[in-house]
């Protein structure tokens, strides 16, 4: 048995700090664990503004309810977001690992989001970090990715972020092999949810984390739904060393709250907490 890893709690409410995220058009099983008291009639369009209070702006996400999932927001995506915001303006969060290390203090950082849905997450990391980013999902979630990030373009522009969309179906070797492993950071939110994509999603783990030649981290947030979700979890654990960064008290009418993740490759190297300036960095990245 490994020690038990280190929790990095922050007490924020997500909810609190960006308008209500509205669940409507969705399997009654996510409803009943992330918002069981809301009864909404789906809408075709939705529009929710996030006010990221560390660049001073306010990025628009276009939701289409009626398309399903990944067209919507959730709870796991607001938390990323959430905690990016935090350690832009010098708190100390989990996601120091992603702004902070190595080969990245002389040029912008490198992300790759897994399941980016709406986009919301890699926008709001490119504008915060003046990172650049690439946002991914199955080829019919794109046009609406595309839609968001040209409506931030300016806000994009603004504080040197970079935004490019692409189409990734997990495991698949052509798709992975187009979109490379020149990344600094792998990120994915609310991506542990049906079963058949267990294997696919760790595949395509092991392909950006244990065949780079520099070591990288996964970091994901997830609220779990499901107990089945734990087989993922067991699997992952072969491959990766994986770490809670991160727990989100239950909020919204769940009865869990959202958990951030680290996964990194099982090399001999861990990471190392140093200290910078007025903020602790954990130095993950190589």
């Amino acid at each position: 048995m490994s020690t038990p890893p280190t929790h990095h709690n922050i007490e924020i409410n997500p909810f609190t700090l960006f308008q209500p995220v509205v669940l409507q058009d969705v399997p009654s099983e996510i409803q009943e664990d992330t918002a069981e008291s809301q009864q909404v009639q789906p809408q075709e369009e939705q529009q929710q503004n996030y006010q990221l209070l560390s660049i001073n702006s306010t990025i628009v996400i276009r939701q289409l309810p009626s398309q399903g999932i990944s067209f919507q927001l959730w709870p796991a995506a607001t938390t990323l977001v959430t905690l990016f915001d935090l350690h832009h303006r010098c708190i100390t969060t989990p996601l120091s690992a992603v702004s902070n290390g190595g080969e990245t203090q002389h040029r912008p950082i490198r992300i790759l989001e897994l399941g980016s849905g709406t986009g919301v997450v890699g926008i709001a990391a490119a504008a915060i970090l003046g990172a650049s980013v690439t946002v991914t999902d199955l080829p019919h979630v794109l046009p609406n990715m595309q839609f968001n990030v040209d409506a931030n373009a300016e806000t994009l522009k603004l504080h040197g972020g970079a935004v490019e969309v692409a189409a990734l179906s997990w495991g698949d070797t052509q798709n992975m092999e187009a979109i490379g492993r020149v990344y600094d950071v792998i990120m994915g939110s609310d991506v542990v949810y049906h079963d058949h994509l267990y294997e696919p999603l760790l595949e395509t783990l092991k392909f950006f984390l244990l065949k780079s030649e520099t070591k990288i981290v996964f970091l994901m947030a997830h609220l779990k739904r499901w107990k089945k979700e734990s087989a993922f979890f067991k699997k992952a654990k072969k491959f990766f060393d994986v770490e809670i960064l991160h727990n989100d008290e239950p909020s919204n009418g769940s009865r869990v709250g959202v958990v951030v993740y680290q996964f990194a490759g099982k090399f001999p190297s861990r990471p190392i907490i140093n200290t910078t300036g007025e903020c602790k960095i954990l130095s993950t990245i190589a």
